[in-house]
């Protein structure tokens, strides 16, 4: 065949013989760039993977260098993680299913140890990384956001509003552990949001404490009785460690099965 080299041709079997029996996967195929294609089917191990990256590519318009830092940053993975941590929070699925249980910020080449000062005007450099982390949904409201409340002035670290869910959200910084003490923190900043700056035809406002680290069970329970819509997150500043994201993806899969199973 004119025109195309050896590799091409070879790509192009490929790509017919990992996709001929999928019309999912097919259909879906022709919103995505031909090097878009080629990441996918090179770098996802399995079928459930490859919709989940193509489907990711085709919501948040990715480029492929975009593209490329989700598979390095395991977006699959932490999204299954994700998804099983959260099952029991008592917040809307509409919710959880925007937001991710950890963020890899690896963009921001934060020193260690670092202030929430410190993280608030890395995150703020490098706002368009940020934004393709956390979903491009987002719109950039401001940072140290006031609220005022009585005669007191209040600092929400950063504000933002999803289009998607049309509410605002809320980002409260932590270069900690998760306490539980943080949940009325948030709870107080998003009834100020909800009654002083939410427009009448707006969602209630939406809660994210991103943290350094946390105990997965003393979130479910600070989170419980919290009737306002509020998660946390944590971060990390470098890209995670395939072998022990996985080891964690199939702890966590078997807790669910027992779940399931024992009810």
């Amino acid at each position: 065949m004119r025109g195309f080299s050896p590799q091409n041709i070879w790509r192009m079997k490929q790509f017919y013989e990992t996709y001929q029996d999928s019309q999912i996967l097919s259909a879906l195929l022709r919103e995505l760039s031909w090097t878009n294609n080629i990441l996918v089917m090179s770098r996802a191990k399995s079928d459930e993977e490859r919709l989940f990256y193509i489907q990711l590519a085709i919501d948040e318009k990715y480029s492929s260098r975009e593209l490329d830092r989700q598979f390095d940053a395991m977006r699959y993975e932490r999204t299954a993680i994700s998804e099983v941590k959260t099952k029991n929070l008592p917040v809307k699925q509409e919710i959880k299913d925007r937001f991710l249980d950890s963020y890899v910020l690896d963009f921001l080449n934060l020193p260690e140890p670092h202030h929430e000062s410190v993280l608030q005007k890395a995150i703020i450099a490098n706002m368009k990384k940020f934004l393709l982390e956390i979903g491009k949904d987002f719109t950039f409201v401001g940072e140290q956001f006031r609220v005022q409340v009585g005669n007191s002035d209040f600092f929400i670290d950063l504000l933002f509003y999803h289009r998607g869910l049309s509410c605002l959200v809320a980002f409260e910084l932590k270069t900690t552990s998760f306490k539980p003490e943080y949940i009325g923190k948030m709870n107080f900043y998003l009834e100020s949001l909800d009654r002083d700056h939410k427009k009448n035809y707006e969602n209630p406002s939406v809660g994210i404490i991103l943290c350094a680290d946390k105990d997965d069970e003393v979130v479910e329970y600070a989170l419980q009785r919290s009737l306002s819509p509020v998660l946390v997150a944590e971060y990390t500043a470098k890209l995670p460690d395939k072998k022990l994201l996985l080891n964690k993806l199939r702890e966590f899969s078997d807790l669910a099965d027992k779940t399931d199973l024992f009810g």
